[in-house]
């Protein structure tokens, strides 16, 4: 095992805490992500404890730099931040898994083993928010009367036809399509149909 960290006190708690536990043998330390890529290349861990906020080279920059190099130990991100910024880009960039530092030993040791096989490892928090973000449609891009005004520009209506069967002025007829040719980051009303059936918000009839 190798670890990653720029604080030398964590350093040496997982050291010690890991050393102590059957199956486990510390290789050595790393204070940065550059060094924990060149330690690894050299000792050719199972598994790296790797810290995302770290000097020089931050952790995710590391995952994946020891992705592109073929390096086969298994990263196990250890770090105390559990939003999507920085746990979705660690498991895309190739780690098996996210735990906290405020996980329970046995949870740490659990973890350790489980990456050293190759299986996903998340802690609790984490897979909590992983699965709603699955389950959390994403944010409607137009909407409901943004989609009905571009429904009507399509089928070849000019804003002042748009406006009469909307029963909404032509002022807002033009409100609207600039806020949707923002949200498609479309030029004009052409581009913006042709976006629109592009993107599946505008379904081909018949």
């Amino acid at each position: 095992m190798l670890i990653a960290d720029d604080h030398p006190v964590v350093r040496d708690g997982l050291s010690s805490m890991f050393a102590s536990a059957p199956g486990f043998e510390v290789l050595g330390q790393a204070a940065d992500g550059a060094e924990a890529v060149r330690m690894a290349q050299a000792l050719t861990p199972d598994v790296i404890l790797m810290d995302l906020r770290m000097p020089v080279m931050d952790g995710l920059a590391a995952i994946s730099e020891l992705a592109r190099l073929g390096v086969a130990a298994r990263v196990l991100v250890l770090t105390t931040y559990d939003n999507d910024s920085h746990v979705l880009p660690a498991i895309e960039a190739g780690a098996t898994g996210y735990l906290l530092k405020d996980a329970p030993r046995e949870e740490l040791l659990r973890g350790a083993r489980a990456a050293a096989k190759g299986e996903t490892v998340l802690s609790p928090a984490v897979a909590t928010r992983l699965f709603h973000r699955v389950r959390t449609p994403p944010p409607q891009l137009l909407s409901q009367r943004e989609i009905e005004v571009l429904e009507l520009v399509a089928a070849g209506n000019t804003n002042r036809e748009v406006a009469s069967r909307l029963f909404i002025t032509e002022a807002t007829v033009k409100s609207h399509l600039l806020n949707i040719y923002a949200k498609l980051g479309v030029p004009d009303r052409a581009a913006a149909v042709a976006e629109a059936f592009n993107r599946r918000l505008l379904i081909p009839r018949g």
